[in-house]
């Protein structure tokens, strides 16, 4: 092994023994299944926003965009603009009721509004979109080692699983809050090095200008269409994301939410554009890989160091989104599913244990399919349009309690998958986003029960903020 892989590989494994130590420090609050999908409360803003933006600018954003910059140019920064929008709007009409809810799960929110088959519904959406999420986490991931470390891709992608599970399944909610702090550090950190690298190698910004054709530079460029679909699966991914609801129910009060969210909006357009640029660079400098491989390859040319932190950022970022992933989804499966039907009794104990059964399972599934992902962006673009459909009826369930039936929201869930996967599937015929089908289905299905619902029905339902759950 030569001395470049040797220092990538010895920084890689000293910063993972260092989460590792944080992991085992807090393990304690991992003890009983509030602890483990909570991690306690009280956690600062910028802990806070941390977690949320490691989340969103993990290994699939940050390679699939510097992907389609490398097809597109830098047009591709408009993905990161539709999450900066989100977690602004999420700060300005959202955090407060969430917090007034009372409740710690999108199900459990939507359950207040619309009855248990709608948590059931959303809950299981969740389940099915976060593991989309992931499939382009592992990807990603596997792309960054194999071309880092020489080795297989498969063997990559299987060793970012195996990882990932052991890590998450110990730890729970507080450590991963801890731990993704350090992941954004490093991963931001790594990006810049990257960029400064690329724009060296390729002579600046102005010969990049000269050695690329002038529609890499155009803003819009990858269509508006595609920016509105961005604009619907990111927004609508952070409004009903169930890890973005764990954090910031743990934080003291409303304002710390939103200064959390005023954080992670601020760092998120900056970030898209040096994913882009990179793209862009790699263009120039490594014209025949696979777009895929546009940013791994850079990766695999920076000097020793740099490299390192940049490995070191992806993959903390992938175990951290992972890690969120995962525990989110033990966490629906634990609340909506396991306690009401397999522990009446309320034994926490056997919860435990089936939360930490719950990650590894849901952490080990998704490696199947990214043995074969390629299109990184458009797969974790998929995951983000499915919670559309869920963001749609929680404002609808918050500013218009009196719209639609139960009924309707229900059928609206329901379509909504059966429509998004299936576009997704058919490659998104005549140009149209599955992210559209995502917001006309729950659209479609309140409309038409709103207007065949009886007086009534219409008499009977409540309105206010604590959601009162509708007959």
């Amino acid at each position: 092994m030569d001395t470049r892989l040797l220092i990538i590989g010895g920084l890689t494994a000293g910063y993972f023994a260092l989460i590792s130590y944080i992991t085992y420090r807090v393990r304690k609050h991992a003890n009983s299944s509030e602890g483990m999908t909570a991690g306690g409360r009280n956690f600062p803003a910028y802990l806070i926003g941390a977690l949320l933006l490691s989340e969103f600018i993990g290994s699939s954003v940050s390679i699939g965009t510097a992907q389609k910059g490398y097809e597109v140019g830098i047009s591709a920064a408009w993905n990161l603009v539709a999450l900066a929008l989100g977690f602004l709007l999420l700060a300005l009409i959202l955090v407060k009721k969430y917090k007034e809810s009372g409740q710690s799960t999108i199900s459990g929110i939507l359950a207040q509004a619309y009855g248990q088959p709608v948590r059931y519904a959303a809950s299981a959406l969740t389940i099915v979109a976060l593991g989309i999420v992931a499939v382009a986490l592992y990807a990603s991931g596997g792309a960054v080692l194999a071309a880092v470390l020489h080795i297989n891709k498969t063997v990559a992608i299987l060793m970012v699983g195996a990882t990932t599970v052991i890590y998450v399944s110990l730890g729970g909610m507080r450590s991963v809050v801890y731990t993704n702090f350090l992941h954004s550090i490093a991963k931001y950190l790594g990006v810049i090095l990257a960029l400064a690298y690329a724009l060296q190698a390729t002579g600046g910004i102005t010969q990049l200008q000269v050695q690329l054709p002038v529609k890499m530079f155009n803003w819009i460029e990858i269509g508006w269409s595609q920016v509105f679909a961005w604009m619907i699966g990111g927004i609508g991914s952070i409004f009903a994301t169930q890890y973005v609801i764990q954090a910031l129910v743990s934080t003291d009060n409303p304002m710390v939410a939103r200064r959390a969210c005023f954080y992670v909006s601020s760092l998120m357009i900056p970030f898209g554009l040096m994913a882009a640029l990179i793209g862009m660079c790699s263009a120039v400098l490594y014209p025949g890989v696979k777009s895929i491989d546009a940013f791994p390859t850079l990766i695999a040319h920076m000097p020793a160091f740099s490299a390192s932190v940049m490995v070191v950022g992806l993959a903390g970022a992938l175990f951290g989104g992972i890690s969120a992933t995962t525990l989110a989804s033990a966490t629906l499966a634990m609340k909506d599913f396991y306690d009401p039907f397999f522990n009446k009794e309320g034994n926490d104990r056997k919860s435990l244990i089936f939360v930490r059964i719950a990650i590894v399972v849901g952490g080990l599934l998704p490696l199947v399919l990214a043995l074969s992902a390629e299109k990184l962006l458009m797969i974790a673009f998929l995951g983000k349009a499915l919670r559309a459909t869920l963001a749609v009826l929680i404002l609808m369930a918050f500013y218009a309690p009196k719209f639609g039936t139960p009924r309707g929201a229900f059928l609206g869930v329901i379509l909504s998958v059966v429509m998004t996967i299936g576009w997704f599937l058919a490659g998104n015929p005549y140009g149209i986003d599955s992210s559209y089908l995502a917001l006309a289905g729950p659209l479609l299905t309140m409309s038409v029960s709103h207007l065949f619902k009886s007086a009534k029905q219409r008499s009977a339902l409540g309105c206010g903020p604590s959601l009162p759950l509708r007959q």
